[in-house]
Order: structure tokens, then sequence, then C-alpha cells
């Protein structure tokens, strides 16, 4: 079972990522080294694979 889009946010929160505001069902945050992601969708959404990878690789690039 594919996580819900509440559980990337929180792993992006986790990983220092502040929300930055967004329009309709996007949302975009932000790392304090510039790194950025926008997450669509509700937040009890299933996450798509492409979002998953994504946020993974968004969230090791702000680590190095």
């Amino acid at each position: 079972m594919p996580p819900k889009i509440k559980e990337l946010i929180k792993a992006l929160e986790k990983a220092d990522f502040k929300f930055r505001g967004g329009k309709g069902s996007h949302r975009n945050y932000e790392h304090p080294k510039g790194v950025r992601v926008t997450i669509s969708g509700k937040l009890g959404s299933d996450a798509k694979i492409y979002q998953q990878k994504e946020v993974k690789k968004k969230i090791e690039e702000s680590q190095s």
C-alpha cells in the first residue's frame, strides 16, 4: 500500500523543510539550503511513485 500525501509531508518536515504556501492542492516546501519541492494532491490520497521518488531525492539533496 503506497504512503499517503500527508506521510510525505511529515517526512519533509522532519528533514527541516518549511511550508512556503501553495495554491489549490499544491504545497511548496523549501529547505534552508535552497532545495525546493512541490507536492500536489489531497492529504489523504495515495502518493504516486514519482512523488515518493522526488521527496526521497530532495531529502537526500538537502543532507549533502
